[in-house]
């Protein structure tokens, strides 16, 4: 692939993740995105539809993988790179989404911090973050 072509496309993917973190408010049901951005520490927890809440979750957290998966894809061209990354999303995506569960039914007010770190990893692209950099260097040192 043309080495222009290449950064236009990394530039239309990461305008994506940028549109859809732009447009969370009108895109997911999220009560929690007004309520973490008050004092959180100190309000009780909002209401929500654990189901509703659940199912917009996940779908942000598919958006969000397969644009980082396809600009996996066009920075590293390596097809066993995204059959890992596939296997590292699925399974953050089973154990976050458990411990997002917990949280969700069991509000404490101590529990808000961690809460609120486990649930930045299902809405944001952080993973992307974490696997961009390592597999750069991997592919560096080999």
């Amino acid at each position: 692939m043309d080495k222009y072509i290449k950064y236009i496309w990394l530039f239309f993917l990461f305008g994506f993740l940028v549109l859809v973190r732009a447009f969370e408010t009108e895109l997911f049901y999220d009560p929690y995105l007004q309520f973490f951005q008050n004092d959180y520490l100190y309000l009780d927890s909002p209401r929500r539809e654990v189901l509703k809440l659940v199912l917009y979750t996940t779908l942000r957290f598919l958006i969000n993988t397969v644009i980082s998966l396809t600009i996996l894809h066009v920075f590293f061209k390596d097809w066993s790179i995204i059959k890992f990354s596939v296997v590292i999303y699925g399974f953050s995506y089973v154990i976050l989404l458990v411990l997002f569960l917990y949280f969700v039914l069991n509000p404490k007010q101590e529990d808000y911090f961690m809460f609120f770190n486990i649930r930045r990893f299902l809405i944001q692209p952080l993973i992307l973050l974490l696997l961009l950099p390592a597999f750069y260097y991997q592919r560096k040192g080999a």
